[in-house]
C-alpha cells in the first residue's frame, strides 16, 4: 500500500485536496479532521499533515511520497526528490531592503537577513559566495527591518505592496520560483507511485486542454492541423460530405479562442469545444 502524505491546511491543502479527488482517490470530506485516511480500493493511504513537515517524512522514507511546496522540500535540507512539479501554489522568493540600502547581491555581504526560510536562503547565499547573517523567524517578517532585528529580508513576493509598505523593495533574481510539488524518497521508487504519477499528469492535462473538434475542407486539413497540432497528433477521419474531413486535436485552454478565429480563417466550420477530464485520457 502506498502511504501519501498531503498538506493538512494551508494553501497547499484545499487544491492538493481537490488534484487528488479529481485523480479518482478518496479524500477527507469538506471539514473532515481525519489524521490518516486509507484508500483500500486504490491501495493507498493518505496522512494529513503539516506542510513543512512532509519533506522530512519522505525523505526519512516513512512516506513513499508526498505534496508540499519546491521552498518547503529545498529549506527541509533532506534527501528527497522532486518528482512532479503539480502547477499550483505558485510564488517568488526575492530579497528586499530599505531603499537605498542594497541594491545587488553583492550588498548582502555582512548583512543580517530575516527568512523564515533559513537553509534555502543560506544555501542560496553559500552558493554565490556571500557570507551573510541568516535570522530564522516564522511568520510575517516585513516588519523586522524596522524593528532592528534585521538588515533586509528574503521573503515571498505576489504584489509587493506589503514590502512596500514596511519601506522595503526588492532587488537581485529571483531566489526561486516555487510552486506546489510530488515528492518522494531518494531511493527505488514504489511500485504504486506509478499509478500516482500517471493519474496526478493526467489532471493536469485534462486542466491546461480542451478537446477541439471541427470540419474542415481536405485540401485545407494541412493548414488547419498546423494550427492544432494536438499533443502528438491530430485525429482526422473522412466525412460522408465529399471533400471534407472531421479533425479532432487537443488544444491549450489558454488559446482556445484564439485558435478557433485562426481555423475560420483557413475554412473548418463546425467547432465544438469540450472539456477534458483526467478519467478519459
Amino acid at each position: 500500500m502506498l502511504r501519501i502524505a498531503v498538506p493538512n491546511k494551508g494553501s497547499l491543502s484545499e487544491p492538493a485536496t481537490n488534484m487528488l479527488r479529481e485523480a479518482g482517490y478518496r479524500q477527507r470530506r469538506d471539514g473532515g479532521r481525519e489524521l490518516v485516511l486509507p484508500d483500500p480500493e486504490n491501495d493507498v493511504e493518505f496522512f494529513f499533515l503539516r506542510p513543512r513537515d512532509i519533506a522530512v517524512y519522505v525523505g526519512a522514507g516513512v512516506v513513499d511520497a508526498g505534496i508540499t511546496g519546491r521552498d518547503l522540500l529545498l529549506d527541509s535540507g533532506v534527501d528527497a526528490l522532486e518528482h512532479r512539479a503539480l502547477g499550483f501554489a505558485g510564488s517568488t522568493f526575492r530579497f528586499a531592503g530599505p531603499e537605498g540600502s542594497v541594491s545587488r547581491l553583492e550588498d548582502i555581504e555582512g548583512k543580517r537577513v530575516a527568512t523564515s526560510y533559513e537553509v534555502l536562503v543560506r544555501n542560496y547565499l553559500t552558493d554565490r559566495g556571500v557570507t551573510a547573517d541568516v535570522v530564522r523567524l516564522d511568520g510575517a517578517i516585513e516588519s523586522t527591518v524596522q524593528l532592528g532585528v534585521a538588515d533586509l529580508v528574503a521573503d515571498v513576493v505576489e504584489t509587493g505592496s506589503t514590502l512596500r509598505a514596511a519601506g522595503l523593495q526588492v532587488f537581485g533574481d529571483p531566489i526561486l520560483q516555487s510552486e506546489a510539488v510530488l515528492i518522494r524518497p531518494n531511493a527505488e521508487p514504489k511500485p504504486g507511485l506509478t499509478v500516482l504519477d500517471r493519474r496526478l499528469h493526467g489532471v493536469l492535462v485534462a486542466r491546461r486542454y480542451v478537446l477541439m473538434d471541427y470540419d474542415c475542407p481536405v485540401e485545407k486539413v494541412d493548414a488547419a492541423v498546423s494550427i492544432t497540432p494536438g499533443l502528438e497528433s491530430p485525429t482526422v477521419s473522412p466525412l460522408h460530405r465529399s471533400g471534407w474531413a472531421a479533425v479532432r486535436a487537443m488544444v491549450p485552454r489558454e488559446r482556445t479562442n484564439a485558435v478557433m478565429d485562426e481555423l475560420y480563417d483557413v475554412g473548418a466550420r463546425a467547432i465544438i469545444v469540450t472539456s477534458i477530464t483526467a478519467s478519459r485520457l
